[in-house]
């Protein structure tokens, strides 16, 4: 057992922290701005309830944080009240969050100048993913800092993966978006054409997922998308928050993402027809609107 603490307490972070608790058996402390939100996962989980993510982090053996975007990130970290100050000298901090390869790595040089470690540490798999503990996790660090971290960060992950120094978790997240972006856009399509050609999108999708066109997007959402339900994953405002990521990366890297540009459009005439929390699916929407 070991002594944690886990900072915001979103769709994702409040089942994480959950599983960090119940199924790993670790000393649970916890933080969210809106306290009233810390409030019920101690209700729930039990536990202990900071009001700052300082003291949230102050003699704790790994802190995770799961937040918004890079400026959330560095508020929950080197911000007044900040996690930074109160980690001690030989702890590591894991940040779930999907923000972006910089941030990690200044937070790392940070952590570094106060004695501890910093993973960067992405997940995939959804709100369901979370909820159900089988998450995958794409990390950035020391090879150190992982093998102490990974049994942790186990207790909601089905795959924890060591992708390379830090910022290499946040880059293999931004390659899972791009994949993603494009998988969906060409199953939007495919429904699409689908039923202009006045076939069964049922029996297609029933043959065509048993070969080379298979994938978990086909498999998980074609139902709902025939059905024009989009309340089923992952929004579409956090994916533009993603590929905005995504594409910064690129004008830094020379990277060349067409597809991934124009599916961005896309989710942004997406939610210009109001479906800003639909999920990602929805680009078949705005293909039939």
């Amino acid at each position: 057992m070991a002594a944690v603490s886990f900072l915001g307490l979103g769709v994702m972070g409040y089942p994480m922290a959950g599983h960090l608790k119940n199924k790993g058996g670790h000393d649970v402390t916890v933080y969210n701005r809106t306290a009233a939100k810390a409030e019920k996962w101690v209700a729930e989980h039990g536990g202990a309830l900071a009001l700052t993510p300082k003291q949230a982090a102050e003699g704790k053996d790994f802190v995770f944080s799961c937040v918004g975007n890079d400026d959330d990130l560095r508020s929950v970290t080197i911000g007044p009240d900040g996690a930074f100050h109160g980690m001690k000298r030989g702890s590591i901090f894991i940040d779930n969050t999907t923000a972006s390869a910089e941030v990690a790595r200044e937070l790392a040089a940070e952590a570094e100048k106060r004695g501890f470690s910093f993973l960067d540490a992405p997940v995939s798999g959804g709100q369901a993913g979370a909820e159900n503990g089988v998450l995958t996790v794409m990390v950035g660090g020391t090879d150190d800092a992982f093998e102490k971290a990974k049994p942790v960060i186990s207790a909601f992950a089905r795959m924890v993966g060591l992708m390379g120094p830090v910022g290499a978790g946040q880059l293999t997240k931004m390659i899972n978006q791009i994949c993603i972006a494009g998988l969906v856009q060409g199953l939007a399509e495919a429904i699409h054409f689908s039923k202009k050609s006045g076939l069964d999108v049922e029996k297609v999708v029933d043959v065509i997922s048993k070969g080379a066109a298979g994938s978990w997007q086909m498999e998980n959402r074609h139902k709902t998308m025939n059905a024009g339900k989009y309340d089923f994953g992952f929004a579409v405002d956090w994916m533009r928050k993603d590929l905005g990521i995504c594409l910064a990366e690129a004008d830094r890297n020379g990277a060349r993402l067409p597809v991934t540009a124009l599916v961005d459009q896309f989710y942004k005439d997406v939610q210009a027809m109001g479906g800003s929390r639909w999920d990602t699916s929805s680009l078949l929407a705005r293909l039939e609107k």
